[in-house]
């Protein structure tokens, strides 16, 4: 049986703050979604901030065909006790008690523990440079992509499914056209006529245009579905959390 989380201490923009890894978590609540799934949905539709809520980590994992890069996440106790409460299911309830618990430990009991000599003090002062050269690397590392991710979904360019699996497939995902219109009518986003589904249009991620062409029978519209700035940017999210997992 999954054991429940421990709690540790991560750098959140600069201060130490009790968390706890988010996919020991997802493991211990038995959920059914895929973890990537899973803690992308939870963070957009609960609106979490990053460096408040949570941080996110590149954990690199060797293996006899090389490493493989996987993202961490580390969340506050607020959000973890809040995880737990909406799975409504008995692990849910046992983690978000344990979780109250080990605040009221923290807040009362426990109080922080200062260096008592100069070699404590060094070890410390040691242990926050490592973890803030450790936030700055993944600062540079990332500031490309979210720099192109938050330039398109500013957009209001839109462009053809077509270009969008280009576009995945120059972010590292090995995906085609037809790959991907599949993998869009299988997750509800396209219906078999490859037109936008309501999903997709509450999400905001397709927009349908009209062209008018010209037949012998008079002139007729032809619907086509495009995928807007904002479409771009969480597709593009999707398949990246898809392929860290």
């Amino acid at each position: 049986m999954t054991n429940l989380p421990e709690i540790i201490k991560q750098n959140f923009s600069g201060s130490l703050k009790d968390c706890v890894n988010a996919r020991e978590l997802h493991a211990f609540l038995e959920s059914r979604q895929e973890f990537a799934n899973w803690i992308k949905n939870r963070i957009a539709d609960y609106g979490f901030i990053e460096n408040q809520d949570f941080i996110s980590l590149d954990n690199f994992i060797k293996r006899e065909t090389g490493a493989t890069r996987r993202i961490e996440y580390f969340i506050s106790l607020d959000m973890a006790k809040e995880l737990s409460m909406v799975e409504r299911t008995p692990r849910g309830k046992q983690a978000r008690q344990y979780f109250i618990e080990c605040e009221k430990q923290l807040s009362g009991s426990l109080k922080p523990a200062l260096p008592q000599n100069y070699k404590e003090a060094l070890r410390d002062l040691l242990h926050q440079v490592e973890q803030n050269e450790q936030l700055q690397q993944q600062i540079a590392a990332n500031a490309p992509k979210v720099a192109f991710a938050d330039a398109v979904g500013n957009s209001d360019d839109v462009i053809l499914i077509r270009d969008l699996a280009k576009l995945i497939k120059q972010n590292g995902v090995d995906i085609g056209e037809r790959r991907l219109f599949v993998w869009l009518r299988e997750n509800g986003f396209l219906t078999l006529d490859n037109k936008a589904t309501q999903k997709a249009m509450n999400l905001g991620v397709f927009r349908m245009t009209e062209t008018t062409i010209t037949t012998p029978q008079g002139n007729q519209i032809r619907l086509t579905t495009k995928v807007t700035g904002k479409g771009q940017q969480y597709f593009l999210n999707k398949f990246a959390a898809f392929q860290a997992a």
